[in-house]
């Protein structure tokens, strides 16, 4: 599973939701199952804005198709069908980092 990071960086608002758009692009030519996205979650300020951009543009590109589906950090361990589904097709995602940590700060988006 591809991650982009935006939290190494101090990305625009704009910047990182045309980064997370042209991963996902590439994501599904290169038959990716899934990417995760670390964009911190607020605290101190940092990706707080980011993810509240995220959320509403996640909903729409999966109405449109453009994604499959997508959920929180706090989703990502073996408990969840969103997750065991995305495990199905990839089992290689089993060793992800965060998987298990119940990390707010990241999303998974299933392409």
């Amino acid at each position: 599973m591809k991650t982009l990071n935006l939290e190494r960086e101090k990305y625009t608002v704009d910047h990182a939701i045309a980064m997370i758009e042209i991963e996902i692009e590439n994501a599904k030519r290169e038959g990716q199952v899934a990417i995760k996205v670390v964009h911190g979650y607020g605290s101190h300020g940092v990706g707080g804005a980011i993810l509240l951009a995220l959320r509403p543009r996640l909903v729409q590109w999966k109405r449109s198709g453009f994604i499959q589906n997508f959920f929180f950090g706090d989703k990502w361990n073996l408990f969840d069908a969103d997750t065991q589904r995305i495990l199905q097709k990839d089992k290689s995602i089993y060793g992800d980092r965060d998987f298990y940590t119940s990390n707010p700060g990241i999303t998974i988006i299933e392409v």
